[in-house]
C-alpha cells in the first residue's frame, strides 16, 4: 500500500501550514509533523477515521491539529483527496 495525496489535498495542506509557520515556526512543523505520521498510520489500517460525507470515503481528525483528512482506498493505494480545518463547512 501507499498513501497519494491529490494535488489539491496537498495545496491545501501546504497553506494551512504555511499560514501557521507566519506566527511561530515550531507550531507548525509539530503539525505537518503530526499530519504525516497520521496520513502514514492509514497504511496500516486503511479504513481509520469517521464514514465520509462522500460515498466511499472516511474522515480522519489529525490529532493535536485542528485538521481533517478525506480519504478512500483505491486497490492498494491510500488516496488522501481532501484537507481541511475542522471548523470550516465539510
Amino acid at each position: 500500500m501507499r498513501i497519494v495525496w491529490t494535488v489539491c489535498a496537498r495545496q491545501k495542506r501546504d497553506q494551512a501550514i504555511e499560514y501557521v509557520a507566519q506566527e511561530s515556526l515550531r507550531p507548525a512543523f509539530n503539525q505537518l509533523n503530526e499530519i504525516e505520521l497520521q496520513a502514514d498510520r492509514l497504511l496500516e489500517h486503511p479504513n481509520m477515521g469517521r464514514p465520509g460525507k462522500i460515498r466511499g470515503t472516511r474522515e480522519l481528525v489529525i490529532r493535536h491539529t485542528p485538521f481533517i483528512i478525506g480519504c478512500r482506498v483505491k486497490g492498494d493505494v491510500v488516496q488522501i483527496v481532501r484537507f481541511l480545518h475542522g471548523a470550516q463547512n465539510r
